[in-house]
């Protein structure tokens, strides 16, 4: 079973916004075994809708549409939608109670341009959206489903997780798909891919293996679909024997999750003291819900003034090693985990670049420091002469060497 995505919106081929929607859709259709073959955008216009609309529909069991139903007059998405289902836009009266409960909720007045987000077609399920005005709506033609639902992504997550992804399960119940996850850190997904070679030329019918590679890892997702999902665990099983002797962790939760959940079981708190990667590790930690149960805080020494005169570093380390020294991260630490109290801390200092690298200290190079409730220590690694990539990695590895402290 197959589905074609559709973003409607001048702003996303502008480049104002970026396209979000469609990568959150086509990663939750594939979980229940559906095949997304085309994504395609196109601006708020009548005769384009309508033709994409008309093409999707013939290629496609299932047809995805985000955007084009806000109140303002260029949201022409749900006129379109009426006149290609043979329809009219009608006043749903329910519709209008859910509107008038939501905008009294949030202490805003009903104007006009709410009241028309009551009209719509007499010939879909109406999907109720609980997040905002614009109702998302699920037309059927024979075995096909086309459904419409609005352009600000916490709106249509919200639908897709209430609505669609539980009734598509209804309505096409030989949809049959199981995965397994797992990231392997510090192998090139080259290398990574040469040493899976035979493993993967054995996998069976229905059994895929797809490499998602980030700064510092790579995630596999092995894949079952049909009858082969009876054979997942046992070609998973061999999976991790075949990266015997590799870093990997199991499952999609992203390290800084799997430190939360490690650090709220044991009671144990954390802070950062970062340099280089400018925070980046505390946006990280903090982006899990609930973190503030073991996120004390960080601080950003990114001048060496700060480094000094908050966190306790020697200034003739400093002068002496430089910033980007194990003396310095080491202080670093530590300054941060006594001046925070926590159990646990880390800290970073390097060169991201693109300017700054040194002989001696290329581009690259990044010193980590971690601090325990036991010890002290640090490491020194040596990305790319990527800005961008630096920063990424020196967080991921920073991460990955506080949960290897806190697993063990």
């Amino acid at each position: 079973m197959n589905a074609i995505i559709i973003t409607i919106g001048d702003e996303i081929l502008l480049g104002q916004i970026l396209d979000t929607n469609s990568q959150y859709i086509a990663r939750r259709l594939t979980e229940i075994g559906v095949e997304v073959t085309e994504e395609i955008s196109i601006p708020d216009k009548r005769d384009e809708i309508y033709e994409t609309i008309d093409y999707a529909m013939q290629k496609a069991d299932i047809i995805l549409v985000t955007g084009g139903l806000g109140p303002t007059k260029d949201d022409v998405t749900k006129k379109v939608l009426a006149e290609y289902f043979g329809s009219c836009l009608v006043f749903h009266p329910q519709v209008m109670e859910w509107l008038e409960e939501l905008l009294r909720n949030r202490n805003l007045p009903m104007n006009e341009n709410n009241k028309s987000q009551a009209y719509l077609p007499d010939n879909c399920r109406i999907l109720r959206n609980y997040k905002g005005t614009a109702s998302g709506m699920w037309f059927e033609r024979g075995w096909k489903s086309l459904i419409s639902l609005p352009g600000v992504p916490f709106e249509m997550e919200h639908l897709m997780d209430t609505y669609v992804i539980p009734d598509l399960k209804v309505r096409y119940p030989h949809l049959q798909l199981e995965y397994r996850m797992l990231k392997v850190y510090d192998v090139p997904e080259s290398q990574l891919a040469q040493h899976l070679e035979s493993w993967e030329d054995a996998l069976g019918d229905g059994l895929g293996l797809a490499y998602l590679p980030a700064p510092g890892w790579v995630r596999l997702r092995i894949t079952a679909k049909g009858e082969a999902v009876q054979h997942l665990e046992t070609a998973y099983e061999a999976l991790k024997k075949v990266l015997t002797g590799m870093r990997y962790t199991e499952g999609e939760d992203a390290l800084e999750k799997q430190i939360g959940s490690a650090l709220r079981k044991q009671g144990g708190t954390i802070a950062t003291a970062e340099s280089c990667t400018g925070g980046e590790i505390a946006r990280l930690i903090t982006s899990v819900p609930g973190s503030s149960d073991y996120f004390k805080g960080a601080v950003v020494s990114y001048a060496n003034e700060v480094k000094i005169g908050v966190l306790g570093v020697d200034e003739k380390d400093i002068e002496r090693e430089g910033a980007v020294s194990e003396a310095v991260v080491l202080q670093m630490v530590q300054g941060v985990k006594r001046l925070m109290n926590t159990d646990y801390a880390v800290s970073t200092s390097g060169v991201a670049g693109p300017d700054g690298g040194t002989p001696e200290k290329p581009v690259g190079t990044i010193w980590i420091g971690v601090a325990t409730p036991e010890k002290v220590f640090a490491r020194k690694f040596v990305f790319s002469f990527t800005r961008e990539r630096n920063i990424a990695k020196a967080a991921a590895k920073a991460l990955e060497l506080v949960m290897s402290e806190i697993e063990l």
